[in-house]
């Protein structure tokens, strides 16, 4: 399981560990991934994703799962994201 969250792209990334007499060591910062389950108003259902903490408070922040993905870039997301993303859009144009 990779360590990126499906909504945002946000990975891990690499950097220094220093000490007090300036040693350098490589170290990596690892993002901080939840398991949440996010509804749809659209499609009437929820979804589970592994996203970050800052992409929880953005969807929340934005209105919800779908105004979240509406907004959001196709390049960013994860292909399961991307599907849902295609799906509610599917059904905003059926409706």
């Amino acid at each position: 399981m990779s360590r990126r969250c499906e909504l945002t792209g946000k990975g891990v990334m690499v950097g220094n560990n220093v000490s007090h007499a300036n040693n350098k060591t490589r170290r990596r910062f690892l993002p901080n991934l939840n398991d949440v389950t996010l509804a749809s108003e659209t499609l009437g259902r929820a979804f589970k994703f592994r996203i970050s903490a800052a992409a929880l408070r953005s969807v929340d922040h934005r209105g919800g799962l779908d105004a979240f993905l509406a907004k959001s870039k196709d390049d960013e997301l994860s292909t399961r994201a991307l599907k849902v993303k295609k799906d509610i859009a599917k059904a905003l144009t059926a409706a």
